[in-house]
């Protein structure tokens, strides 16, 4: 309940936000904080752990209707993926820019924010997120040329990298959600008559 108050605090005000402003945030006392937390830099760092996890968006994944359509279904997954992405990018961006994840060589949460969780992290997150789109295919399973594993990894891939690039001067706005699910399955050809 506290880290679910602070996060949207902290990726506002980074390391300025104050303890009394997350008790009024959370609708408790102060003095609850430290009941819970060492201090302040234990409620960033729990900030910090909470938004590079990947819990929050595997129960979004999960909660995702299997008896939707895989397009709308791969398209959910596309947002919450997204949303979460920018959830990790903003809160500790807001760090960073207040000064408090720079230069620090101590804490797990200096170390795994200044370039995300550490690699077997990085590894079991990516798996869980794998594993999580693969629930998402399976009752599909049959439709696929390709292994439910690779399609999940061929999604996780193009989502990852179209939320990575930064878009050039002048070139065209990036894909949608929609148009990312339409390169996925259908490929990039276009199949109509004449062009086939």
């Amino acid at each position: 309940m506290i880290v679910a108050a602070a996060l949207p605090l902290v990726a506002e005000y980074g390391a300025t936000v104050t303890t009394s402003q997350i008790a009024r945030a959370a609708g408790i006392g102060e003095a609850t904080i430290f009941r819970a937390f060492k201090d302040k830099e234990e409620v960033l760092e729990a900030c910090v752990a909470e938004a590079v996890g990947p819990d929050h968006v595997l129960r979004e994944l999960a909660s995702i209707s299997l008896d939707e359509p895989l397009a709308t279904r791969l398209t959910e997954a596309a947002e919450a993926l997204r949303a979460h992405m920018e959830r990790m990018g903003t809160v500790i961006g807001a760090l960073h820019a207040s000064g408090h994840l720079r230069g620090r060589a101590a804490g797990p949460a200096a170390r795994d924010a200044g370039d995300g969780p550490p690699p077997d992290a990085r590894a079991r997150s990516f798996a869980a997120l794998r594993h999580g789109i693969i629930e998402l295919l399976a009752p599909d399973r049959t439709a696929f040329r390709l292994s439910p594993e690779k399609v999940a990894s061929a999604f996780l891939g193009l989502l990852f990298t179209r939320l990575q690039t930064p878009a050039a001067e002048g070139d065209a706005a990036p894909l949608t959600p929609e148009e990312l699910i339409s390169v996925l399955l259908d490929g990039t050809l276009d199949a109509s008559p004449g062009n086939a």
